[in-house]
Formats: C-alpha cells, sequence, structure tokens
C-alpha cells in the first residue's frame, strides 16, 4: 500500500478548490500516492474545478462532512490518510512531516494553525492551537492518521453535523497517541471576516460548551444556521 492519500471534503468551494489542490501539490515531497475531493452536492461548479486539476473527484452518497470524509476514506489506497479542509492549504513538505511522525510511534496527528489575516485577535486565537487541549482542537488544523487506525476507531460519526472532528479526535486520544506538528496550515478567515471576528468566536464557544454539555446535534445546528452566514 502506498504512502498517504489526501481527502478534501467540499461543498461548494468552486472559488477555493483550485488552488487548495495546487497548493497540496506544490508542497508535496512526493509522498502523496493521491488527492480525492469528495463533493457534497455542490451547485456551483466545485467537482468541475476539481477535475481541472486532474484529482480523484467523488460525489459522495451522503452530504455531510463526517460522511463526505468517510467515504473519501473508504476510497483511498495510502496507508496513511490525511484530512483537509477546501479552504486550507497545507505547510510545504507536509507528507514527508506527518510519515516522520508517525515513523516515530505517533498514531494521528496534526499541525498548528494560522488564519489569512494580520487580524490581532485571530492571530491569538491560533497561537493557542500549539497547545494539546481538546478546546483549541478543530478540523482546520487538518487531521492525519493510520488508515488502518481510522476504520479499527469507527471513521468519522455521521450522525455528527458539528463537531465531528473534535469528537474523533477525543476518541483517538482516549487509547492512541496523538501529535501536533509545529508546521501551520493556512485557513481562510472569510467566516470571520462575513460574520465578525468576535461573533463568530463566540459562537463557537457556545456550541463547544453546549456540545460538551449534551446539547444535541439539532440544537447545535440551529444555533449555527441563525447565527453564522
Amino acid at each position: 500500500m502506498s504512502e498517504i492519500s489526501v481527502v478534501i471534503p467540499a461543498y461548494n468551494e468552486a472559488d477555493t478548490i483550485g488552488q487548495t489542490i495546487q497548493k497540496v501539490k506544490a508542497h508535496s515531497s512526493g509522498l502523496v500516492v493521491e488527492v480525492i475531493v469528495v463533493d457534497g452536492g455542490s451547485v456551483d461548479g466545485t467537482m468541475q474545478e476539481a477535475e481541472k486539476t486532474g484529482v480523484i473527484v467523488l460525489e459522495s452518497p451522503r452530504k455531510g462532512r463526517a460522511a463526505q470524509m468517510n467515504f473519501g476514506a473508504e476510497q483511498a489506497n495510502g496507508r496513511l490518510l490525511y484530512f483537509l479542509h477546501a479552504d486550507t492549504h497545507p505547510p510545504k513538505d507536509f507528507d514527508d512531516k506527518m510519515l516522520q511522525a508517525v515513523n516515530n510511534e505517533w498514531d494521528a496527528g496534526c499541525f498548528r494553525l494560522r488564519f489569512d489575516s494580520d487580524n490581532l485577535f485571530l492571530k491569538c486565537y491560533a497561537w493557542f492551537t500549539r497547545f494539546d487541549v481538546d478546546l483549541f482542537r478543530f478540523g482546520d488544523q487538518s487531521l492525519f492518521i493510520k488508515r488502518q487506525l481510522f476504520f479499527e476507531i469507527g471513521e468519522f460519526r455521521e450522525d455528527h453535523i458539528v463537531m465531528e472532528d473534535q469528537e474523533f479526535v477525543k476518541r483517538v486520544k482516549k487509547e492512541h497517541t496523538f501529535t501536533i506538528l509545529d508546521e501551520v496550515v493556512i485557513t481562510s478567515a472569510e467566516k470571520y471576516r462575513n460574520n465578525g471576528m468576535v461573533k463568530l468566536q463566540l459562537v463557537f464557544m457556545l456550541i463547544l460548551i453546549l456540545y460538551y454539555l449534551g446539547a444535541s446535534q439539532e440544537r447545535l445546528v440551529q444555533i449555527y444556521k441563525r447565527f453564522i452566514d
């Protein structure tokens, strides 16, 4: 089995998916065997834009980031899976860094985070992602994991519309090793610019707190849709 499969879930990301794929290719040190874009029913030409880059493009039978990532992982051939958001760019030689971590007996991990913005608030938030604290562990940081372990653990929970990444990482860390690499992924701050820096972070914190208090996915999604564009 080859080394690394990159899985990118996408939904209406026509404006960003091409650049993300280009960054994946440019920043790979040659260990990526395939890039798989899994579309969740986009209506803006996301699949067509991705197909132009020559990567594998799949239409997920189920909509939702967890379902899309699971479907992509099921089709992947790499012994290491790397889940990357469609608006997030990996660091240079990201594949080599991940493989080194796995060879050093880490089972899974992520990178630190940086936004494509000079906003001081976002810089402060991103600085905290270097710490191994679940409160600062979100999907924007990307995630790599041994393929075999991914299926042993049980994949992403498809009943989770939000918080699916954090739930999965929490499950990994119960019995396996997890590391945060020093390099940073760069993610879009567009949602913060559109919704307001402080407002959006407060909404995310509210969702996080309610999630740990046992709120239903339906309730969390209602809050997300009400306050976030």
